[in-house]
């Protein structure tokens, strides 16, 4: 079995707690989240747990995309990590730090470097998210750093209005890649990666977002949009009885129709 370190720089949460969920969370990355069928393991505190595991099997990120985020453009990158984001302030907010640590990190990772390559140029603030995820590793629940969490918001979104790109075409971008995180997510009819269901969410979430700055003469778009928000009932947490695959592939295909409109 071959293990897996991920180094952390500037954040106190120790070499090796979270580390995996991370490395997993790299969408075709060289050498880093090579997907559910790699079999290598990552350790996590003192206990050795599968690649796309966290402890008590929460939080995992793993599965293999069909693009490299590195390479996309800078508003689509954005919006992928964004969704991360989106996905962690939920589950903070729900109270499940555990499950909220790999999706908050994410903006700070060493492993997703790329992926934040010229953000600071627009303003964005590592800084932010370091001290969230000082918050998490010292248990501290949503409520009481509700002002760092509005920060963190706050300057991903003055990042998200200085990146550009047309809102449509983000939209749709956002679109494919629920489709391709929730098929992984979900085998047999029930959440077997958790993770990359809770991103499903938050990409959910960041098109919704990007619905918002669209002039549509009727509000077809944020209806359907609204209409796959639904389809996660309890939000990122996990449900006993998820949405089928086929639901979120047909309410995706009809954002992209209102989108046509």
């Amino acid at each position: 079995m071959k293990t897996k370190f991920v180094k952390w720089a500037g954040l106190g949460l120790g070499t090796a707690v979270l580390g995996v969920g991370l490395a997993a969370c790299s969408p075709g990355g060289e050498g880093e989240g090579e997907g559910h069928s790699s079999g290598e393991a990552g350790v996590i505190a003192s206990g050795e747990l599968g690649e796309g595991e966290a402890a008590n099997g929460e939080a995992g990120e793993g599965g293999e995309h069909a693009h490299s985020v590195d390479t996309l453009p800078l508003p689509n990158r954005l919006a992928f990590m964004s969704g991360h984001v989106e996905a962690g302030l939920a589950l903070y907010r729900a109270g499940e730090l555990q499950m909220a640590a790999p999706h908050l990190l994410h903006p700070v990772s060493e492993t997703h470097q790329a992926e934040r390559a010229g953000l600071e140029q627009l303003g964005f603030k590592a800084s932010l998210f370091e001290e969230v995820s000082t918050a998490l590793e010292d248990g501290r629940q949503a409520a009481e750093i509700g002002a760092q969490l509005l920060a963190a918001e706050k300057n991903l979104a003055e990042v998200t209005s200085k990146a550009g790109g047309e809102p449509a075409e983000i939209i749709s971008y956002l679109m494919s890649v629920i489709v391709e995180e929730y098929t992984i997510a979900i085998t047999d009819g029930v959440v077997s990666d958790a993770g990359e269901y809770q991103d499903a969410y938050g990409f959910a979430i960041v098109a919704k977002k990007h619905a918002e700055k669209l002039k549509y003469g009727n509000s077809s778009l944020m209806e359907e949009i609204n209409a796959l928000i639904a389809l996660w009932p309890e939000a990122p947490i996990p449900p006993e009885q998820p949405s089928s695959i086929a639901q979120v592939i047909a309410q995706t295909s009809k954002v992209e129709l209102a989108l046509s409109q």
